[in-house]
This record gives C-alpha cells, structure tokens and sequence, in this order.
C-alpha cells in the first residue's frame, strides 16, 4: 500500500472516547468536527469506532467506486440503528435480498407510473386544507404535526389503499419513539440489549407493538378482501421468488414499514422545515406565489402542471440542502481500504456527513443563506447535493417524494398564510431524520378569496 495520509482524532476520554459530547448533540457534534478537524475524521464511542466524511470526492470514492467495501450494517443476530426497527426492508438489508426487493418495487416508483398517484395526494392535501379551515383564521397549529399527518395519509393511501388517521394519535408518537431509539443505538454502544426491561426498552417494545399492530392489521386486512388494486402491497403479498414461494409475512412486514416510515417521515420534514423557511423569507415566498398565480390559477396540478413548477423545485432544493431531511448514511467498511490515501481499517464504521456536505463552503457560496435562485442554474451537483443518498443505493422513493411536496406545498401555499409563534431560529434535532426540535407552532390565516 502507498504512504498513507494520517487521519485526524477527535479528542476524547478515555474509556468513552467522544460519547458524551455525540449524547449532548449529535448534530452539533459532528458540525462541530468538521469545522475542528476537517472533511475526513476518526472519533470513537467507548468500543465503536467510526470515520466521519465530509467531502463530495470521499463520497464518490466510497459509495460508488467501492460500493462493495463500503455495505449497509445489517446484522441479523445484532440489529443495530435503523435495522432494530426495519428488520430487513429496503433500506437494510443487502446482497441478493435486497436486489430482488429493489427490483420489485421499481414499478411502483417509475415516473410513468407517479402520475396515477396524484388524485390520491390531492385528496389528501384537501383534507388538510378542509381541516385547517375549520379550525377558523388565526388558529394555532404545530406544521411538523399537521405535515406528519398528511405524509403518513398519502403514503398508506397510494402505497396500501387504505388510511391510518383515525389511530393517528397512536402512530405519530410511536414512530418517533422508535427512530429516537434506532439513532441512539448506533451512537451509543453501551446500551442495555432490549430483552433487559429499563424504561427506553420498555418504551420501544411498546412502541414496536402499536406499529406492527397496524402493520400487520393492513396486510391481514388486504388478505381478508383480496380486490386488485395495483398498489405496492399487492405486489409485494403476490411476488414469488424463483422457486414460486411467496414472501413470508416477516418479510412483507419489514418492507411495509420500511416505505411506511421512510415514505412519510422524510417528506415530512421536507415540507415542515420549507414552510419554516419560507415564513422566515417573505421574499421568496411572494416569489413562489407568483409562480403558482401564473402556472396553476386555483386548478388541480397535472404531472405536466408539476414540471413547469421551476421556481418551486428550486425551494425544494434549497430547502433540502439547507436542512437535509436524511442527515447522515451509515455503512460498515468491509476490509482495509483507502479513500484519498488515507487508510481505513476493516469493521470500522463510516458515517457520511450529508448535511456537513450540503454546506461546504469549497462548494457552496454562502452556505448558511437561504437562496433557491442558487438551483434555477444547471450546475453538475452530483455528489455536492445529495438528498436522497447516491448510487445504487439511492432512494428508490425520491421522484414520488418531490411529486409529492410540490404538489402539497402548492396547495397550502395558495389556500392559507401562516406566521411562526417563535422568533428564535428552530433548532435542528438529529433522530435519524433532521427534524425541528418542538416542532414549528405557528398561526394559519386563510387567504382572501381561497375557501
């Protein structure tokens, strides 16, 4: 091997290493690091080991040009992360598994196949809009609240033909539950295994229980009345392997709750972080409605209507690079290996930066401002802006995701005015997802002439 280059370490204590600054802030942390130490940095949680890459080259050098190296963390025997409440969906699993389920699921996610699903998000966004308008001018609302309501109803209505509102008040917080408890897994190794019945098991356990319980309920419900409707679930219960058996219902479950959570919770706070930011930048947003006025006129969006919304996936953009819904991506590294002539050592992990990426000032001009005019020009972004992950392992749900939060976003944006109860800029919590901390209470006015 060449001379290698020596990685940078964070500093810590002894037995702990940097545990108890990533308990303080996770997301401060590694912000903190970067900035510290710079893009390619090693830092350990008592026996875990991690590098933290902040950089679009490591980025190629790692997930695309050695892919193989650099693979998902799954462990059956010792769930760790997202797999603890995922088991072996999409998102985790790896090799032959998760090829045949790609590979299944594409269909459903093509673009072709999206325009088929946009009356089923109108529907949806209506009754968001329905809602909020008996609530009366001037009500007061959480929007990281009401955009986790209406994701979750799209996703269960395009993907599973049926609604989960009425146990919505069950759902939400359990979900939560369960991905606080993923992310700490990953960043503290010290944790009690989950059959040892401290309160945070407990409360996972309990948590896991509500959501299986709807999980478990929509597939035995689509079984019962077995009608063809051409959805994801549908494929997914009559899907056959080579050997002509179906999938088992541990395997249905995984991959129904992997689209479930992923699906929602993303666009969720996509959407809650752009209406903050918006609120904060009148200027922009009279921009976006001036669009919308010209373009759409109060008619419902066609997929054609979508694609002429420019300045609207510019907000998008900037919103997800400002504030990436998806945070970090984690994989273990396979075997020695080097990025950029620094060693990397086998059963180390490799947590990837997104937001570090996203604002980078080598590749973005005043990173921490607020400018969707920085995407209405055609830049090569490929590994600077990298929402939705990147190579083979890019989420399979982001053209129905952007569909998804334009269309919603527009809706809201021409029917309703909301202003921010707080003045103080929203802090950025990490629980896997980057999400508001408290939420984003704010006041909802209707517009003049949008009943």
């Amino acid at each position: 091997m060449s001379q290698n280059k020596t990685i940078p370490k964070i500093k810590g204590e002894f037995l702990l290493g940097n545990l108890r600054q990533m308990k303080a802030d996770p997301f401060q942390a590694l912000c903190d690091w970067q900035r510290d130490y710079g893009d390619l940095v090693s830092f350990r949680l008592a026996t875990r080991h991690f590098y933290l890459i902040s950089h679009p080259k490591l980025i190629e050098q790692a997930l695309i040009k050695q892919s193989d190296t650099f693979v998902k963390m799954y462990d059956p025997k010792k769930p760790t992360g997202l797999a603890l409440v995922l088991g072996q969906g999409l998102v985790t699993s790896q090799g032959g598994l998760w090829q045949r389920q790609r590979r299944l699921m594409q269909p459903v996610f093509q673009r072709s196949n999206l325009a088929s699903l946009l009356p089923k998000i109108v529907t949806a966004g209506n009754n968001l809009l329905a809602r909020w308008r008996l609530l009366g001018d001037g009500a007061q609302v959480n929007l990281a609240d009401e955009m986790m309501q209406v994701t979750l109803e799209v996703i269960t209505q395009t993907m599973f033909s049926t609604s989960v509102l009425d146990k919505i008040e069950h759902i939400a917080p359990a979900l939560d539950t369960l991905l606080r408890y993923a992310a700490k897994s990953v960043m503290n190794p010290l944790r009690m295994p989950l059959f040892i019945p401290t309160t945070a098991n407990r409360e996972f356990n309990a948590a896991s229980a509500v959501v299986d319980d709807v999980i478990y309920g929509i597939t035995e419900q689509r079984r019962a009345q077995p009608a063809a409707h051409h959805d994801l679930l549908d494929m997914l219960l009559n899907a056959s392997d080579d050997n002509g058996e179906l999938m088992s219902d541990k395997q249905i479950r995984d991959e129904v709750i992997t689209i479930f959570t992923a699906g929602h919770e993303t666009t969720a706070n996509l959407l809650s972080w752009t209406l903050y930011l918006l609120a904060r930048h009148p200027e922009v947003l009279a921009k976006l409605r001036q669009e919308l006025d010209t373009l759409v006129q109060g008619k419902i969006l066609t997929a054609e209507d979508l694609q002429q919304l420019v300045y609207t996936r510019a907000v998008l953009n900037e919103s997800m690079r400002l504030r990436p819904p998806v945070g970090i991506m984690m994989r273990r590294i396979s075997r020695d290996t080097e990025l950029d002539g620094h060693l990397l050592k086998q059963g180390r992990l490799a947590m990837f930066s997104i937001y570090n990426i996203h604002h980078h000032p080598d590749f973005w001009q005043q990173p921490e401002q607020f400018d969707p005019d920085r995407f209405l020009n055609a830049e090569n972004r490929r590994f600077s802006f990298m929402p939705f992950g990147t190579g083979e392992r890019i989420c399979i749900g982001n053209h129905f995701a952007l569909l998804e939060s334009q269309l919603l976003l527009s809706m809201i944006i021409q029917h309703f005015d909301w202003q921010l109860l707080g003045t103080d800029e929203a802090e950025i919590e990490m629980a896997v997802t980057l999400k508001p901390k408290g939420g984003i209470p704010a006041k909802l006015a209707v517009r003049d002439g949008h009943y």
